[in-house]
């Protein structure tokens, strides 16, 4: 990569590494950017979900006040997201790229939809009866989460929403603490993902190399400020560039 290229995707990288902090969407961010400069598009995913990983362990390092009294609760869904993430990264590379290409602009679609609903899904989590939420969210939420691994491991944007919407929907328990658990299920996901794409497939390490580094920086200020950010801007620009992303991806 040239210098405007590092630039640009590191900077792509500390938006995300923040983004996923609070929101869960940078790929939105960063696989756009790859793309723009002419990756194709499962090289982009692939060196982009390694490139995430130190952002996401930095997440959750962040919020690692927050996950005081959850352990029982990371082992059972770190478990799910595991096999989750296992399962989707193997259908990537399964999976013809003639077929990624075709599903990714849906999936980002549907990314910027989950992210421009969020506050309303919160607003919703916030206002359900707590009698109708378990402690431990049962079986459905176990594979509820697994699917969203299964998910992750094949793309990934706006993992984080969703993990989000189950947890709020089936478990009782502080918003900010469930958004720091989904921080590490999140990490296991594109941690496990990124062992089986360096194991069996091409990587391009200056981009992955790029991402990690912008990623881990936006990680921890994510954590530290993300709740100070106006959300309504932050929602719009991630909506702006995956609608942009998937315009350009069916248009080629």
């Amino acid at each position: 990569m040239d210098p405007l290229e590092i630039a640009a995707v590191g900077a792509a990288g500390i938006a995300a590494g923040g983004i996923n902090a609070v929101v869960g969407s940078g790929t939105l961010i960063t696989f756009p950017t790859l793309l723009a400069f002419g990756f194709p598009p499962v090289l982009a995913n692939v060196s982009n979900n390694i490139g995430l990983v130190p952002g996401v362990l930095s997440a959750a390092y962040g919020y690692r006040r927050e996950m005081k009294g959850q352990a029982r609760r990371l082992v059972r869904f770190g478990a799910a997201s595991l096999v989750g993430g296992l399962i989707g990264a193997v259908l990537l590379l399964l999976l013809p790229a003639d077929a990624f290409q075709a599903v990714v602009p849906v999936l980002i679609l549907t990314a910027c939809v989950l992210v421009l609903l969020q506050p309303r899904l919160n607003r919703w989590l916030k206002g359900r009866e707590s009698t109708s939420r378990r402690v431990d969210g049962g079986v459905p939420l176990w594979l509820g989460v697994l699917a969203t691994g299964v998910y992750g491991g094949y793309f990934g944007a706006a993992q984080g929403v969703l993990l989000m919407g189950l947890f709020g929907a089936f478990l009782l328990d502080d918003l900010q603490r469930l958004n720091a658990a989904k921080n590490v299920l999140a990490a296991i996901v594109n941690g496990v993902a990124a062992i089986v794409f360096i194991s069996v497939t091409h990587v391009d390490w200056a981009a992955a190399a790029v991402i990690a580094a912008g990623s881990t920086v936006g990680g921890l200020l994510g954590a530290r400020l993300g709740r100070k950010l106006p959300p309504l801007v932050l929602r719009g620009f991630i909506v702006v560039v995956g609608v942009t992303a998937s315009a350009v991806m069916i248009a080629t």
